[in-house]
C-alpha cells in the first residue's frame, strides 16, 4: 500500500508573506484560521505572517506560532484536495502541527501551547544569551566529541540539538562555546559550519528553566489519543498513550531533534512519500537525504501545493475533487 507521511517544519522556515497566495484562492481560511488566530493571541499574528516586518517575524515568539498556523492553512487546503497522511511527524514545533493533524490537541489550544513555548524559549535566550550552528559532513559523534570538549575548555553550555540527517549536526549552547566548538568541529574535518538565526538555544540543557512552567501548561490542555500514527522527534518512535504525548513535548525543550532517526523511522513503517506541510522546503530536502528512494514534496506555494497534490492523487490511484 502507498502510504503518505506528512511532516511539518519548525522555525526557520518562516518568511514575510507565507500563505498569502493561498489566501487569494481560499479567503474563506482567513476567517477560520488567521482571525481566529489573533483574537486567541492578543496580537495581529495574521498582519505579521502575511506582511511582516520580517525582523518582528524573526521574533521567537511570533516565529513559533506563525509557522504553526501557515502549516495548519496548508493542511486544510491539502485535505480539501483529498490529499491525507497515514503517518505524520513534526521537527522540534512541528511536532504541535502534526498533533493537530492526527486529532490529537485543539488547534486553539495547539496555538497556545506554542505561542507560551516561543515566548518562554525567548526570554531563556535575554537570560543567558546562546547560539546554534550546523555542522556540515562530520560524524555525529564527532561533533559530540567537539562540543564535550568546547564546554570543557570554555566552561559554557554547548550540545548537539539537531540530528538533521547524516551530514547535518546541529549544536545548541552559550554563544562562546558555541564559537568554540564551530571552529574545532572545522579542525576536525567538517567541510562547513553555518551560523543559525535563531532567537534561543534551542533543545539544549538551557532551556530547563522553563520545563516545569510549560508542563503546568501542557496539563491543562484536553490531549487524545492519535486516529493516525504520529512518530515524536524526541524518540523517533511512534507515541499513542497520552501520557507519552506530554512526556515527549516536555523533553523536546531539552533533548536533540532526532530527525533522521524520526524519517528511517516512518520509512520502515511503509511510508512511500513524504509531503512537508507548511512554509519551507527545508524538511523535504532532509526526507531525500535520509531516505533518497522516496519522493518528498513541498507546499510552501499554491503552485507547490498543485503539483504536490497531482502528485500524491495519481500515485494514491485517487482523483482530486
Amino acid at each position: 500500500m502507498a502510504l503518505t507521511a506528512f511532516v511539518f517544519p519548525g522555525q526557520g522556515s518562516q518568511r514575510v508573506g507565507m500563505g498569502l497566495d493561498i489566501l487569494g484562492r481560499r479567503p474563506d481560511l482567513a476567517d477560520t484560521y488567521y482571525r481566529v488566530a489573533d483574537e486567541v493571541l492578543g496580537f495581529e499574528l495574521s498582519e505579521l505572517c502575511l506582511h511582516g516586518p520580517a525582523d518582528r517575524l524573526q521574533d521567537t515568539a511570533v516565529t513559533q506560532p506563525a509557522v504553526f498556523l501557515t502549516s495548519l492553512i496548508v493542511l486544510d487546503v491539502l485535505r480539501a484536495h483529498d490529499v491525507d497522511a497515514a503517518l505524520v511527524a513534526g521537527h522540534s514545533l512541528g511536532e504541535y502541527a502534526a498533533l493537530v493533524a492526527a486529532d490529537v490537541l485543539d488547534w486553539t489550544d495547539a496555538l497556545r501551547l506554542v505561542a507560551l513555548r516561543g515566548r518562554l524559549m525567548g526570554a531563556v535566550n535575554r537570560r543567558t544569551p546562546g547560539a546554534m550552528a550546523a555542522v556540515l559532513d562530520l560524524d555525529p559523534a564527532l561533533v559530540e566529541a567537539v562540543c564535550a570538549a568546547a564546554a570543557a575548555e570554555s566552561g559554557q553550555v554547548v550540545e548537539v540539538a539537531n540530528l538533521n540527517e547524516p551530514g547535518q549536526t546541529v549544536v545548541s549552547g552559550q554563544v562562546t562555546a558555541v564559537r568554540k566548538a564551530s571552529e574545532a568541529a572545522l579542525a576536525a574535518g567538517a567541510r562547513r559550519v553555518v551560523p543559525l538565526r535563531v532567537g534561543a538555544p534551542f533543545h539544549s540543557s538551557l532551556m530547563r528553566d522553563i520545563e516545569d512552567e510549560f508542563a503546568e501548561s501542557l496539563a491543562s490542555v484536553a490531549f487524545r489519543e492519535p486516529r493516525i500514527q504520529v512518530l515524536s522527534s524526541v524518540t523517533a518512535e511512534p507515541v499513542g498513550a497520552v501520557e507519552e504525548i506530554v512526556a515527549a513535548l516536555r523533553r523536546q525543550l531539552t533533548t536533540p531533534v532526532r530527525w533522521t532517526g524520526t524519517v528511517t523511522a516512518m520509512a520502515e513503517r511503509g511510508a512511500s512519500r513524504f509531503v512537508e506541510v507548511g512554509p519551507g522546503r527545508v524538511l523535504a530536502g532532509l526526507c531525500r537525504r535520509i531516505a533518497p528512494g522516496l519522493p518528498a514534496h513541498g507546499t510552501g506555494t499554491v503552485e507547490e501545493i498543485a503539483r504536490t497534490v497531482e502528485d500524491v492523487l495519481a500515485a494514491t490511484g485517487a482523483a482530486s475533487r
